[in-house]
């Protein structure tokens, strides 16, 4: 999996496209995410001991992963990503790295 939780994403495409945000959830089955700040709908809560007054509450909606991409601060915007296998100590070890630099994400 490429995409991980409190990774900073960018959004490719949808009316949310060129927005950056940090990814709360990732459904694998589904193959989307829900990224804090992108998507936002409108949901209607009746009142709760948590928030007696109810009303019209702003929630993010899952995006598909397809159309997200790493966002790299170093780069200053979307990054390609590539897995590398590193051995250290006899032990070896998946990491993430950017497709074009190789530098370790």
């Amino acid at each position: 999996m490429r995409i991980k939780k409190n990774d900073t994403v960018y959004v490719l495409t949808g009316a949310d496209r060129g927005k950056t945000g940090r990814v709360l959830h990732v459904n694998l089955k589904k193959g989307t995410a829900v990224v804090e700040g992108i998507r936002m709908r409108k949901r209607h809560q009746r009142p709760t001991q948590r928030n007696p007054k109810g009303g019209i509450v702003s929630i993010e909606g899952p995006i598909a992963l397809s159309n997200l991409a790493l966002y790299s601060s170093s780069q200053g915007g979307p990054v390609r990503i590539a897995t590398r296998t590193l051995e250290e100590d006899g032990k070896k070890r998946r990491v993430r790295v950017d497709a074009k630099t190789g530098e370790e994400i």
